[in-house]
C-alpha cells in the first residue's frame, strides 16, 4: 500500500495540469477521461532500444504496452522509442541503471561488462538445440539470471529470442572451421565473442552494427556471424553471398527495467507489467519463428549459398574457452545449462 501512496502522490502533482510531465523516466500523463486527481492520471513508463520498428522484438513491445494497458483498465502504459533515438544499447542500460530510463532491452552479451555471470550464455555450443535453450531460461537458474542484474540496479522481466548466430562471409565459403583461419570477423564488443574467433583461428574485429555493411562491402572485415533476420534486414545479402550454418551461439536478449522505477510502482502494476512481459515473450517468439523462415526464403531467391558445416570441427576448437581463468565465475553456471534436461 505504501508504493500505491508513493505513485499516486505522483499523480496527485498533476492536479489541474493538462499536459503530460516527465517525471525521470515516468510520464505522469492525464486519462482520456480527463482524470488528473490521485490515482486517476495514468503511470507511463519510457522505454528505449535500438531496433527498427519491424523487428519481431519491438513488435513484442507494442503488444506489452497492449496488454499492460488492458491488464490495469488504461491506468499504466509504455511510451516504445525505436531506433537508437534514445541511445545505443549500452548508452539505454547506463540510463536504466540510473532510473533516468525505465525500460530498455539488451542482449545479455552487451550485460557481461555488467554482470560476468552473464557470460555463460555466450559460450560457444552451450546449448544441444532450440527446445533446450527454452528450457533452460524457463528453470530457475534463469530466473536467476534474470534477477542478477538486481544489485547493479536493474533486473530482467522476460527473453527474448535471438535465434541462433551463424557465420556469413564475402569471399569464401565456412565449411569447417579451417575455413576461419586468418579470416577478419566482425562480432560484438564481447569478450566471449572475442575469445571464440580467437580459438577458431580467426581475427575478431569488434564493429558497431552500423558500420558494419561499409566494412564488409570495402574489405575491412571478410566475414560476421548474427542471426537470419539480422543479416537479411541488414542487406548484409548484398556483399555476402555465403551463409554456413554453424549455430555456434544462442545468446538470449532481455527486457530489463530499472529497479528504482519497479520499487516505485504500485504493486498491481509491477504484476501487470511482468505478466504483460510473459506474454510478450510467448508473442516474440511465434514472430520470430516466423521472420526467420522468411529470411531464409528470400536468401535462397537472393542465390545466397546456405553451407550446412562440420558444426564438430567448431565445437572442438571452442572447447579450450571454458578452461581460461576467466570463465571459472560460470563454469558452475555451465554445468547446471548441461544439467538441464529438455
Amino acid at each position: 500500500m505504501a508504493k500505491q501512496n508513493v505513485s499516486y502522490f505522483w499523480a496527485g502533482l498533476m492536479v489541474g495540469v493538462l499536459v503530460s510531465c516527465i517525471v525521470g523516466a515516468v510520464v505522469i500523463r492525464p486519462k482520456k477521461d480527463g482524470g488528473t486527481a490521485a490515482g486517476k492520471g495514468q503511470i507511463v513508463l519510457k522505454l528505449a532500444h535500438g531496433l527498427d520498428e519491424q523487428h519481431p522484438v519491438h513488435q513484442a513491445m507494442l503488444f506489452m504496452k497492449k496488454r499492460l494497458e488492458e491488464l490495469t483498465g488504461g491506468h499504466a502504459s509504455l511510451d516504445v522509442y525505436s531506433g537508437g533515438v534514445l541511445g545505443n544499447e549500452v548508452e539505454c542500460l547506463e540510463q536504466v541503471q540510473k532510473g533516468e530510463l525505465g525500460m530498455t532491452k539488451v542482449s545479455t552479451a552487451a550485460l557481461e561488462a555488467f554482470l560476468p555471470e552473464m557470460k555463460v550464455f555466450s559460450v560457444p555450443f552451450a546449448f544441444r538445440n532450440h527446445d533446450h535453450f527454452w528450457k533452460v531460461l524457463h528453470s530457475p537458474l534463469g530466473k536467476q539470471l534474470l534477477a542478477a542484474g538486481q544489485k547493479a540496479n536493474f533486473q530482467g522481466l522476460c527473453y527474448y529470442d535471438s535465434g541462433q548466430r551463424d557465420f556469413y562471409s564475402t569471399q569464401k565459403p565456412i565449411r569447417s572451421v579451417a575455413d576461419v583461419k586468418g579470416l577478419k570477423v566482425r562480432v560484438m564488443n564481447s569478450r566471449t565473442a572475442m575469445d571464440m574467433v580467437r580459438a577458431m583461428g580467426g581475427s575478431p574485429c569488434p564493429t558497431s552494427w552500423g558500420e558494419l555493411y561499409t566494412a564488409l562491402q570495402q574489405g575491412m572485415v571478410d566475414a560476421a556471424e548474427n542471426n537470419w533476420p539480422s543479416f537479411i534486414t541488414s542487406r548484409h545479402f548484398e556483399v555476402c553471398k555465403y551463409f554456413s550454418c554453424s549455430g555456434h551461439q544462442s545468446i538470449p536478449d532481455m527486457m530489463i527495467i530499472s529497479r528504482k522505477i519497479l520499487q516505485g510502482l504500485p504493486e498491481d502494476v509491477q504484476k501487470a507489467l511482468q505478466q504483460a512481459a510473459d506474454e510478450s515473450e510467448t508473442f516474440q517468439r511465434k514472430l520470430w519463428t516466423e521472420k526467420t523462415e522468411e529470411c531464409i526464403r528470400i536468401a535462397k531467391e537472393k542465390k545466397i549459398e546456405i553451407i550446412t558445416p562440420d558444426i564438430e570441427s567448431f565445437r572442438k576448437a571452442c572447447e579450450p574457452i571454458l578452461q581460461q581463468k576467466d570463465y571459472e565465475d560460470v563454469r558452475d553456471l555451465y554445468r547446471q545449462i548441461q544439467e538441464t534436461k529438455e
